[in-house]
C-alpha cells in the first residue's frame, strides 16, 4: 500500500495543493493552482444572450416578460462581465429555485442563467462570471450525482454554501381551474417530492429540465389543460396563476447548494467552518475504517460522505487469482472543521498515509440560516 513521506505543513498549502499518492512514486506529487493576475478580455455579448428572440417567444403572449436566455456552453465566449456587480451563475431559467440561493447568497448579484450544469462551472472558469451557486444535496431526493462529478472534473473551489426552503406551487394559466387540468410539467425531482399530492388531484406527470422551464413552457404555449410545479416567484414571472401552494409531501424540504469560485477562501475559525475533500483508497480490509477513523480520532465530526465510481478505472482486478473485478471508488466527505485547525491538518496528513489520492475541495463558512 502506498504511504506518502511528505507533510504539507499549513492550512493554506493544504487548501491550494492538489495531492496525488502514486504506488509508482511514494512521494506526492502537489500542484500549487495558478491564477489569473486580472480578468482576461472578452468580446461583447452576443444580443441572443439578452434577447429572447426565439419561436416560442414570439407567440405575442402578454402575461411572459422577454428575459435572456440560458448561457450554453457553446455562448461561454462571447459574454463579458460590466464589472458593476457580482455576477453569479446558476443552471436554469428566470425563477429557479437556484436563482433564489444565488440570491440569498448575494442579494444585490447579477444572476446569469446557464443552461447546463457545466456550463455554470465553465463561465466561473472562463472568468465570465464571479461565482456558481449550484445544488449538490436535497433533504429529500438527495444528492446531485452530476454535481459532485463536476466538482473533481473542473478547478473550482467551494467557497460557501446556501440552504435553501424549497416551497412547490402548483401553477396555472389565468382562467385554468384544478379540475381543468390533465398533467402537470416539472423537474424529476420536483415531481418525486410532490407525489402524493399529485396523485391524489389524478394528474399525469411529464419531466423536464427545470421547475421554472415548466412554468415558462405552459405560459408561452398558454395551455390549458397542463399546469406546472415550480415556486411561486416563477409563477409571478411568467404571468401564471397558483392553484395551490406548498404541495410538497415533506414541510422539511430543503435544497443545499454549493457557492463555487476560481480562488478558495482563506479558512477562519472565528465561525463555524466546513470542509470538503475527495479521495481513493487502496481496497483492503477496514481502509474505508480507518481512513474514517482519521476524523473520529480528533473529535471531528462527519456530516456527508458520498462515493462515486472511479470514472478512468471503474474496475480493478482482485487479487485473487480468480479474475474477479469489484468497483473502484472516490470518496466525498464533508466535516466540521476549519482547515485553519491544527485538528483538522493533522486528520489529512493522516489521511495521507494510505490515501492513493487526495484533494481538498474547499473550507468554507457553514450556512447557518433557513430561508
Amino acid at each position: 500500500m502506498a504511504t506518502a513521506t511528505s507533510i504539507v505543513r499549513s492550512p493554506a498549502a493544504l487548501l491550494f495543493a492538489k495531492v496525488t499518492v502514486s504506488d509508482h512514486k511514494p512521494t506526492p506529487t502537489i500542484q500549487i493552482s495558478r491564477f489569473p493576475s486580472k480578468r482576461s478580455c472578452f468580446t461583447a455579448l452576443l444580443s441572443s444572450l439578452h434577447d429572447n428572440n426565439d419561436d416560442d417567444d414570439n407567440n405575442n403572449n402578454n402575461n411572459v416578460i422577454s428575459h435572456p436566455k440560458p448561457l450554453s456552453s457553446s455562448q461561454l465566449f462571447n459574454s463579458v462581465s460590466n464589472g458593476s456587480r457580482l455576477r453569479v451563475a446558476y443552471q436554469g431559467v428566470r425563477g429557479a429555485y437556484s436563482e433564489a440561493a444565488a440570491e440569498k447568497a448575494y442579494p444585490n448579484c447579477e444572476t446569469v442563467p446557464c443552461d447546463q450544469f457545466d456550463s455554470a462551472f465553465q463561465a466561473v472558469e472562463k472568468w465570465l462570471v464571479d461565482r456558481a451557486v449550484l445544488p449538490i444535496e436535497n433533504s429529500l431526493g438527495g444528492s446531485i450525482h452530476r454535481n459532485y462529478d463536476l466538482l473533481l472534473r473542473h478547478s473550482l473551489h467551494i467557497v460557501g454554501e446556501v440552504k435553501l426552503a424549497v416551497q412547490h406551487c402548483l401553477v396555472a394559466n389565468h382562467g385554468v381551474q384544478l379540475e381543468d387540468l390533465s398533467r402537470v410539467l416539472s423537474h424529476p425531482q420536483a415531481l418525486a417530492q410532490c407525489e402524493n399530492t399529485l396523485t391524489k388531484i389524478g394528474l399525469s406527470r411529464e419531466a423536464v429540465d427545470d421547475t421554472a422551464l415548466a412554468a415558462k413552457h405552459v405560459a408561452l404555449h398558454k395551455l390549458k389543460d397542463t399546469g406546472a410545479v415550480a415556486s411561486s416567484s416563477a409563477a409571478k414571472i411568467y404571468g401564471l396563476n397558483i392553484l395551490a401552494q406548498n404541495i410538497q409531501d415533506d414541510c422539511d424540504n430543503v435544497t443545499r447548494f454549493l457557492i463555487l469560485a476560481r480562488e478558495p477562501i482563506i479558512p477562519g475559525i472565528q465561525n463555524p467552518f466546513k470542509t470538503s475533500i475527495v479521495f481513493s483508497l487502496e481496497e483492503g480490509p477496514g481502509v474505508l475504517f480507518k481512513a474514517l477513523a482519521v476524523f473520529a480520532l480528533r473529535q471531528i465530526n462527519l456530516t456527508k460522505i458520498e462515493s462515486r465510481p472511479l470514472r478512468n478505472q471503474p474496475l480493478r482486478a482482485a487479487d485473487d487469482n480468480n479474475g474477479s473485478k469489484y468497483f473502484d471508488y472516490l470518496f466525498y466527505v464533508d466535516f466540521e472543521a476549519s482547515m485553519a485547525e491544527e485538528r483538522a491538518q493533522n486528520a489529512l496528513r493522516h489521511l495521507k498515509e494510505f490515501a492513493t489520492f487526495l484533494r481538498v475541495l474547499g473550507s468554507y463558512p457553514v450556512d447557518t440560516t433557513m430561508m
